[in-house]
């Protein structure tokens, strides 16, 4: 059997940049999981102290407050820093972008308009942004029943998937005079998407590896089941059951962006001990 890595895959700049900034401060906590990724959080409390913590009023004056990579809602960064926390920002700049424009339309009068998911911490900061409210979307039939101004202003989450973004905007062009249409999709979310979709046209199983929780890695993993149909999202190589491979001849590989190249290398490794045996 052939085993394959997709182009573009793994860790991406804004994560890359987190890791540095939190092993940079050591004895330090985060608020909420820096990524989403336990095994790499896991790494970071065993090798430099750094803890985690849900509860933003759970820092004091003079404690370190690592902002994770999804940002944080606007007033309780604002609390965080009014109480003294030393507050060391590692939000991916990626999600800076659509938090500040969600600002600036919103005091310009447009209606904003989030495509993603309501519960995830990147929307819930990003939301926190718009100064009069915006509108959190799946799909447009969120949109049908939704009495909009004529201005609206359009982002969307940085994991997306681009064909679902532009159903959104598609739905909305021709029923309101103005459509500003931003994109926050980041580009490592392209790059790593397309790349999927070219490997999992040709391979006859997929292994998707990242975090359960991992919007970008459910979106690989989602793109990645419409070209074939036996792909598999893990953890890592403790997920894996090896009857998944019989008969198989070629083995895609891809990652998510919060997905560090150790785990990477051990799935990788497992398969191919296991073709060995």
């Amino acid at each position: 059997m052939k085993i394959e890595l997709a182009e573009s895959y793994g860790f991406c700049f804004g994560v890359k940049r987190a890791i540095k900034i939190a092993e940079e401060n050591k004895n330090s906590s985060t608020y909420g999981p820096l990524i989403h990724n336990s095994k790499e959080i896991e790494r970071l409390e065993k090798d430099f102290k750094v803890g985690l913590t849900d509860d933003h009023n759970s820092f004091a004056s003079g404690d370190k407050a690592v902002i994770r990579t999804h940002g944080i809602p606007k007033n309780e960064l604002a609390e965080l820093k009014a109480n003294n926390v030393n507050v060391v920002d590692a939000t991916c700049p990626y999600v800076t972008k659509p938090q500040q424009i969600c600002q600036e339309m919103s005091e310009q009068g447009y209606e904003i308009i989030i495509f993603g998911d309501d519960a995830h911490p990147e929307i819930k900061g990003v939301k926190s942004y718009a100064k009069y409210g915006a509108t959190v979307v799946t799909s447009p039939k969120d949109l049908e029943n939704l009495k909009l101004k004529e201005k609206i202003a359009l982002v969307a989450q940085t994991t997306r998937r681009v064909e679902d973004y532009m159903e959104i905007a598609n739905y909305l062009i021709p029923r309101h005079k103005e459509v500003r249409i931003f994109n926050t999709i980041c580009n490592a979310t392209f790059e790593n998407q397309e790349a999927v979709r070219k490997i999992s046209a040709k391979a006859d199983i997929m292994i998707v590896v990242g975090g359960k929780n991992s919007s970008n890695t459910k979106q690989l993993f989602s793109i990645s089941c419409d070209n074939c149909k036996d792909s598999y999202h893990i953890e890592d190589e403790k997920d894996l059951d090896f009857s998944w491979f019989k008969d198989k001849k070629f083995c895609g590989i891809t990652a998510g962006a919060s997905t560090p190249d150790w785990i990477i290398q051990n799935v990788v490794n497992a398969i191919e001990n296991n073709l060995k045996n």
